[in-house]
């Protein structure tokens, strides 16, 4: 893949991209730089053009000034000018913009501001819900552990319960790899997603309100994201289209990348017709 970069403000932010056809980006989650897609990636770059962020204070992007969930959709708005997507009203392409967790909050602020620029648009085990006040008390208590012990520590700690108990055994090296990783993330960045994750909205009125077709990509043994509202929020939009994991908690893409793939393939597919 193509590594680019521009300046968003003061803020240097990247981005990668490979293929051609169709725009899709993908959004990481909390924790996660956009190599977490890496698997979508090398299946999904002969069909589509993909673009793969690295989110504010994520990878080689670094910290907004703004580092709410509207202001990192702002980011994601840029690099589709960029790219000279846009507004199909316009001339222009519209996107598929599919999320993981905090990169669907992000997709669906970006989706409430400028539905016009997408086509369609998914959510990857993530949730259109605002937190409960169990959720955000939950979220407070891991700032804490953060500013105790520093976000390194904390991805290690939390890294493991994000995967099925069964994957996890058979593969370990991938979620030690992933946890080697926390060690490019500061403090500052994981405070700020779980700011910006407790004050977000309840956006379901986005899931309501969108003409076109939404994806919803659940794990049945996610407990980041909980399966009974992630049924409950595919029932809102017009048009919905749902991949249920069986075998998969938070992290699907790695633990079944081969179906979250044709997944994918498949939405795209129904609409805009045969590759």
């Amino acid at each position: 893949m193509e590594s680019r970069s521009f300046q968003y403000g003061s803020s240097s932010i990247f981005y990668h991209v490979a293929g051609s056809g169709k725009p899709l980006l993908l959004l990481h989650g909390f924790g996660e730089d956009g190599s977490i897609w890496s698997s979508q990636a090398e299946c999904l770059k002969a069909h589509f053009r993909l673009i793969i962020p690295d989110l504010p204070g994520s990878g080689h992007s670094e910290l907004l000034p703004d580092m709410s969930i509207e202001g990192m959709a702002e980011v994601i708005k840029e690099i589709c000018t960029l790219e000279g997507f846009g507004s199909p009203l316009q001339g222009a392409e519209g996107v598929v913009l599919l999320g993981h967790s905090m990169g669907g909050h992000i997709t669906l602020a970006f989706a409430e501001k400028y539905p016009e620029w997408l086509s369609s648009f998914g959510l990857v085990h993530s949730s259109a819900y605002a937190d409960s006040e169990e959720r955000k008390q939950v979220r407070r208590k891991s700032i804490d552990f953060i500013k105790r012990n520093g976000a390194y520590e904390f991805l290690k700690m939390s890294k493991p319960g994000l995967f099925g108990g069964a994957w996890s055994m058979e593969h370990g090296e991938i979620i030690e790899a992933l946890i080697a990783k926390g060690e490019n993330f500061s403090s500052e960045a994981l405070i700020s997603y779980y700011q910006a994750m407790i004050e977000r909205p309840d956006r379901t009125h986005v899931l309501k309100d969108f003409k076109g077709a939404v994806l919803f990509i659940m794990g049945e043994q996610d407990t980041a994201v909980s399966f009974e509202h992630s049924l409950q929020q595919c029932h809102i939009p017009q048009r919905s289209e749902v991949c249920i994991l069986r075998h998969s908690a938070h992290m699907g893409m790695l633990e079944e990348a081969e179906k979250v793939n044709h997944a994918i393939l498949k939405f795209i597919e129904e609409i805009i017709g045969p590759f």
